[in-house]
């Protein structure tokens, strides 16, 4: 049964109301939980809240733990409300289901069941071996939209990918005189730092380095703009640089508030500073191979890539059939003939062998539009 169902719906009335409160305290860790995913948990006790707890950043307590501690003596008896599946096994926390049984939790609603084919289900079961009462599956679509990147890297071992890309209304990027480093708003500008803050690395090229000169870092004062937004982690900068031209004096390499990775076919004998560290990633066809650096990042624990680069990337990783998601951000502006556009293909293609795209979300940001297109392989 459908959660757009109304028999659903009326059945499962108050556990969808409870869960939409969970699932908006686990969106209170998006920039600060990863690796782990964002979990939020609700306790409910005749009729009341109690408890209530998320997961705010990896090696702190678990949203459970968080929940129970406030709820103290009023989880007897009551029902947890959790976006994903308590934990049953040790990791940088104790888990999560022996505190759920010690605290008398008479009843569990989980949204989804842990990605992880070694522990999917197990924390379930443990559960009702205790004889506390399971309800899976409630809103399971808007946990799984919160947790995309986690949930790709556990099931496929790369991360969730990411590219934007800023263009004008006719599809360019930059004036070919260089004469255009800021296509759109400021407030693009300041969503961009928010979308950032919640991928675990944003990448580039040295081309970009190059011509830009950019820091690529996320700003404290575009991320918060006025709203009671949680401190966020650096993501790691990465940048593909197969032929070692990036040197110690670009903005990315000074500014000194993060770490770097420097994608490279060799290492070079320059002394970095100790934030940046060369990475060396196999060939393909004298460049950098992108699909292995993806499985690299994917072992390294990645789960969301921001991508910010030029034309030739974007088109050559979109022809891979790699990328799960393209935000792009247009300009009410024409730059015409002597611009750069924003994708390109050599190869002549039969319309029924192109992408399969769908707009996820279009909206306005100050005068321009962005949308949110993921990818339909």
């Amino acid at each position: 049964m459908q959660y757009n169902d109304k028999t659903y719906k009326e059945k499962y009335k108050k556990d969808i109301f409870y869960m939409k409160k969970a699932i908006k305290l686990a969106k209170k860790g998006i920039y600060t939980t990863h690796p782990n995913p964002n979990v939020g948990c609700i306790i409910v006790n005749n009729k009341k809240i109690v408890g209530q707890g998320w997961h705010k950043k990896a090696g702190d307590h678990h949203a459970e733990i968080y929940a129970i501690q406030m709820a103290g003596k009023l989880t007897q008896n009551s029902t947890a409300y959790i976006s994903l599946e308590p934990c049953n096994h040790v990791g940088k926390t104790p888990p999560c289901c022996e505190a759920i049984i010690q605290s008398g939790i008479k009843r569990v609603v989980i949204s989804m069941l842990d990605p992880n084919p070694k522990v999917s289900g197990k924390g379930i079961q443990y559960l009702k071996k205790s004889g506390i009462k399971i309800t899976l599956g409630i809103m399971s679509k808007e946990s799984k939209e919160i947790n995309q990147g986690f949930l790709k890297r556990i099931s496929t071992g790369i991360p969730w990918v990411t590219i934007k890309m800023a263009i004008s209304v006719d599809g360019k990027i930059a004036m070919k005189n260089g004469d255009s480093k800021w296509i759109t708003s400021k407030k693009s500008i300041q969503n961009v730092h928010k979308l950032r803050a919640t991928s675990s690395a944003i990448l580039s090229t040295s081309n970009t380095i190059l011509q830009d000169n950019p820091k690529l870092t996320v700003r404290y004062k575009h991320v918060n703009n006025k709203q009671n937004i949680l401190p966020y982690t650096q993501p790691i900068r990465i940048i593909i640089d197969s032929k070692n031209q990036i040197q110690p004096n670009h903005n990315i390499i000074k500014e000194n508030i993060g770490i770097i990775w420097l994608i490279r076919l060799c290492k070079d004998k320059i002394q970095w500073p100790n934030h940046v560290k060369q990475i060396i990633i196999p060939a393909y066809k004298n460049y950098i191979n992108f699909k292995k650096l993806l499985i690299f990042l994917g072992k390294k624990k990645i789960n969301k890539l921001w991508i910010e680069c030029g034309a030739h990337l974007f088109s050559n990783i979109l022809s891979m059939q790699i990328i799960d998601e393209i935000i792009l951000y247009i300009a009410p502006k024409m730059l015409g003939n002597n611009a750069y556009s924003f994708f390109f293909n050599k190869k002549k293609v039969n319309i029924n062998q192109k992408p399969n795209l769908i707009f996820k979300n279009i909206k306005m940001i100050g005068q321009d539009i962005r949308l949110i297109i993921q990818t339909k392989y």
